[in-house]
């Protein structure tokens, strides 16, 4: 066994282990039975099969099989001796109809004919076809095979195996673990992640649900369950349907990729590549559907071609992420590590370039898993990275907000900002308006500089002598406001006295003017009635000698 074949067979193995028991165990059950070897030769008419056992049809055991075309064939197994039943297995392959022979001992010859829908009856979980024969007093010495209509494209007759009954079963109940705890993974990943989608609605999210449902339908048919779940179904349209899921499998992958990534990466010729690639893939999986088995070689090599596309696409990818620093580079590098691989091995197996092997067939099973399985956990990772930036930006704009609604000179609330919080309160309100003396003379005795830093004093103050929960605003040049419930308003007389004791730059005397009102502030007519007479009662303070407080009370009427 070659190096890739083992590769893959000790990473199937471990799957196996994990899913239905030790990794001994499942070798013994999955690579059961005893392999056969074969002589094959292109079926002409008026042959029959004495002939083939008695030696007289010309037999080529040298060259392989996928490279003597389509067509019909004979093929000729080595001698055996194997007593009682037997199961004879060998891979599902496309086929108009075969007929397996058993020759015993006593020289009698037993046929059993299937066309490609009787086929699927004798399938077998991992695309295995499974032919009974029968027990006879007389041991089984050898089969051989009539294939008629034969693609093949990977042989004629490929990987057949004599086993006990026994044997067989136990390869389908280790396959079925496999199969099903795949299933159970694709499940599970699918309802969690739509679950996610239907509340976060990121685009990457959907595709992935697309992806992962799309591996099960794959699944689904290239493991030879839907043999079991419809009886009677063309195993050659099972092919079909194989090729239009891998496909589509491929396509879905690099939509999930493209909406994973950060926008950036997939900018310019490599977006367009990914198309190209998409469609390259796509247009030969359905052609293969569609027109199978015309030209059957060339349209497998045209598919084999769209994958090795892929396989060269996925590192272009890797490379222009590394260059635009996306932060999910290496969950992207983990997560197809094991899909570029296989498909790899199984594009070289297509071309030709290593023999078939049960565990590369049967490789896209651990690729998918731990495709669906890693990018759930990259999906994980970067809704956490979309978290932190949601919660990022929602405290910038809390920041943004919060300055927006400040006076840039002394943090209290500008006018705007006083207005939007002021009116609509319940309950009657207090408002103080509140004005510096002679603050003109002020910016001439000591500048400018100094009056701004006089007002951030004065705010200072102010914003200390009101009780919790008042608004406070500058809402002019050195006018300022403050509103607050009429219950837990202070005395006027008080926060006045506050003022004068905050100490101004250069020990100045700055005294200020404070005109009160009390009323309602439900509507933006009620804040100018209110403001009109606060203001009067600040312009009565002015008159009286400011550094006074002046309470406007409404008369009686």
């Amino acid at each position: 066994m070659s190096f890739p074949h083992r590769l893959v067979r000790y990473a199937l193995l471990v799957l196996a282990w994990v899913l239905a028991g030790t990794p001994a165990q499942a070798a013994d059950k999955m690579g059961i039975g005893d392999p056969i070897t074969m002589c094959v030769a292109r079926a002409m008419p008026g042959q029959r099969v004495a002939d083939l056992f008695a030696g007289r049809i010309p037999l080529d055991c040298k060259t392989p099989q996928n490279r003597l075309g389509g067509g019909d064939y004979w093929v000729l197994g080595n001698r055996v001796e194997r007593h009682g039943e037997v199961a004879l297995r060998s891979v599902s392959l496309w086929q108009q109809a075969r007929t397996v022979y058993a020759r015993y001992a006593d020289g009698v010859i037993v046929a059993k004919r299937s066309d490609a829908r009787q086929a699927s009856a004798n399938l077998q979980l991992g695309a295995i076809f499974l032919d009974r024969l029968p027990a006879r007093d007389a041991p089984l010495v050898q089969v051989a095979w009539k294939v008629e209509g034969a693609g093949n494209l990977r042989g004629i007759v490929v990987g057949p195996r004599l086993a006990t009954l026994r044997e067989s079963g136990w390869a389908n109940l280790y396959m079925a673990a496999i199969y099903a705890g795949f299933a159970g993974l694709c499940i599970a990943l699918l309802v969690h992640h739509f679950a996610l989608w239907t509340a976060m609605q990121h685009r990457f999210q959907l595709a992935y649900c697309v992806m992962v449902g799309l591996l099960l339908g794959y699944a689904f048919t290239s493991s030879g369950a839907i043999a079991w779940a419809f009886p009677g179904f063309d195993n050659n349209d099972r092919l079909r349907l194989n090729y239009i899921g891998l496909g589509l499998s491929a396509t879905a992958a690099i939509s999930f990729a493209r909406a994973f990534f950060e926008e950036t990466v997939f900018e310019g010729w490599i977006g367009r590549a990914g198309t190209a690639v998409a469609f390259a893939i796509l247009a030969s999986s359905t052609s293969y559907a569609l027109l199978a088995p015309w030209n059957i070689m060339v349209l497998d090599k045209a598919f084999a071609m769209a994958f090795l596309m892929l396989v060269a696409f996925v590192p272009m990818v890797m490379v222009r992420a590394w260059r635009r620093r996306s932060s999910y580079l290496w969950l992207f590098a983990i997560a197809w590590a094991a899909p570029v691989v296989f498909a790899g091995l199984r594009v070289a197996n297509n071309f030709s370039f290593i023999g078939w092997s049960f565990w590369i067939d049967n490789s896209t099973i651990l690729s998918m898993s731990a495709e669906a399985l890693l990018s759930s956990v990259g999906i994980t990772y970067r809704i956490r990275l979309l978290s932190r930036e949601r919660d990022e930006a929602r405290v910038q704009e809390l920041a943004a907000r919060a300055l927006a609604d400040a006076d840039p000179l002394t943090g209290l609330l500008n006018r705007r900002a006083f207005l939007h919080r002021a009116i609509g309160r319940e309950g009657d309100q207090t408002l103080f308006v509140i004005d510096l003396d002679h603050f003109k003379a002020v910016n001439e005795t000591i500048g400018h500089d100094g009056g701004d830093e006089v007002l951030r004093v004065f705010a200072r103050g102010l914003r200390g002598g009101v009780p919790s929960g008042a608004l406070v605003a500058r809402i002019g040049g050195e006018e300022f406001a403050v509103v607050m419930p009429v219950g837990r308003a202070i005395d006027p007389n008080d926060l006045l006295a506050h003022l004068r004791r905050e100490r101004m730059p250069f020990d100045m005397n700055v005294t200020a003017s404070i005109g009160v009102c009390s009323g309602s502030l439900a509507t933006e007519s009620d804040w100018k009635n209110l403001y009109r007479r606060a203001d009067r009662a600040l312009y009565d303070a002015k008159a009286d000698g400011r550094d006074r407080v002046r309470i406007d009370v409404p008369s009686a009427a």
